[in-house]
């Protein structure tokens, strides 16, 4: 099985919150995770923002570790125009739809792993299998 992760479930893995501990284990529960690129960029943000300098360095370095073994859905212009109807259809934020976009560009035979409620909501009225939220 396939799981798209979106930013609220794959922060998890390097910053201690709520739920860190059952994301980790969905994150390891499945070989073939898959993001979009612009996770690349929420996370790097957030944990810059989260974390104490040496932590967010540390954070950076196993994160770009550990993408090295997650696919990247490109946000094309396809990938884009798929997230503008997504937004317009179901009202999700900008980078949320672009989730929601990347992973449409898979197919909806994917679980989605998020821990944000209102992606979780609009995943489901999509057609995905939501974990997480």
């Amino acid at each position: 099985m396939t799981t798209y992760v979106d930013t609220s479930a794959l922060l998890k893995r390097y910053v201690d919150e709520a739920d860190s501990e059952r994301a980790v284990e969905l994150l390891m529960s499945d070989p073939e995770l898959v993001t979009g690129r612009h996770t690349v960029v929420e996370v790097r943000r957030n944990l810059s923002r989260l974390l104490a300098a040496t932590a967010a360095t540390a954070a950076r370095k196993a994160f770009a570790e550990d993408l090295s073994a997650v696919s990247i859905v490109e946000l094309d212009a396809a990938t884009c125009e798929l997230a503008a109807t997504i937004a317009e259809q179901t009202g999700v934020r900008t980078l949320d739809a672009l989730h929601l976009g990347a992973a449409r560009r898979i197919g909806t035979a994917i679980t989605f792993l998020t821990f944000d409620a209102r992606q979780a909501q609009a995943a489901r009225s999509l057609g995905f299998a939501v974990a997480g939220a």
